[in-house]
C-alpha cells in the first residue's frame, strides 16, 4: 500500500506511537513493530465507540419488500434510526416484554416496546399502567364513568377494572427479535 509519505515522515511517525507507548519493537529483530496492550484497548474503545455511533446514525434501509404478492425490487438506499422514529427525548423508553396477555395486538414475550412518558392515554391506547400503587401492567386502556378499564388482547385473560390506575406511558412502537 502506498500512502504517498516520505520515510523520513513514517519514520517520525512511528517514533512518536513509540515514545506515547503505542508501538513496541521486538528487541534483535528487524520492522518489527506491534501494538502496546494500551495500543490494543484504545483501539477496542474506539471500536466499540464507533459501533455505538453508527447504530445511532441508523441502519441501512434499502427499499420495500412485499408481504403478499412478489413485487419488482427496487432498492432505494437511506438511513433509519430508532430516535427518528420514536423521537430523540428523555421521555422516550423502551421496556422487554414478559407474558402474553397481549398477542392478539402482536406483542409476544421478550418483544420490546418503545414508549412514550404519559399521565394521558386515549381510549383504545396500548400503555404502560400502575395498578394500586406498585403493579405494573402492558394493556389497552379505557376510561369507565368510574373507573379504568384495562383490557389484554388475548382471551385467555380478564380485564383488569381499578380505581386507583396511573398511567405512566403509552406504547408508539414495538421490536422483536426473530
Amino acid at each position: 500500500m502506498v500512502l504517498s509519505v516520505s520515510r523520513t515522515t513514517a519514520f517520525e511517525h512511528i517514533a512518536a506511537l513509540v515514545e506515547k507507548g503505542l508501538l513496541a519493537r521486538s528487541r534483535g529483530k528487524l520492522r518489527s513493530l506491534k501494538l502496546t496492550p494500551r495500543a490494543s484497548r484504545l483501539l477496542e474503545q474506539d471500536l466499540q465507540a464507533e459501533s455505538i455511533r453508527a447504530t445511532e446514525q441508523g441502519v441501512p434501509l434499502l427499499g420495500t419488500v412485499a408481504a403478499g404478492l412478489p413485487a419488482e425490487a427496487i432498492e432505494n438506499p437511506e438511513k433509519i434510526s430508532l430516535r427518528e422514529l420514536f423521537g430523540n427525548s428523555d421521555e422516550i423508553f423502551t421496556l422487554r416484554v414478559s407474558g402474553d396477555s397481549m398477542l392478539d395486538e402482536g406483542i409476544s414475550d421478550g418483544d420490546y416496546v418503545f414508549c412514550k412518558r404519559s399521565s394521558f392515554a386515549r381510549d383504545g391506547q396500548i400503555v404502560v399502567a400502575i395498578v394500586d400503587e406498585s403493579e405494573a401492567t402492558l394493556k389497552k386502556f379505557y376510561a369507565e364513568s368510574d373507573r379504568a378499564r384495562l383490557e389484554p388482547a388475548n382471551t385467555a385473560y380478564n380485564p383488569i377494572y381499578s380505581d386507583n390506575c396511573r398511567i405512566e406511558a403509552v406504547v408508539l412502537g414495538l421490536l422483536r427479535r426473530l
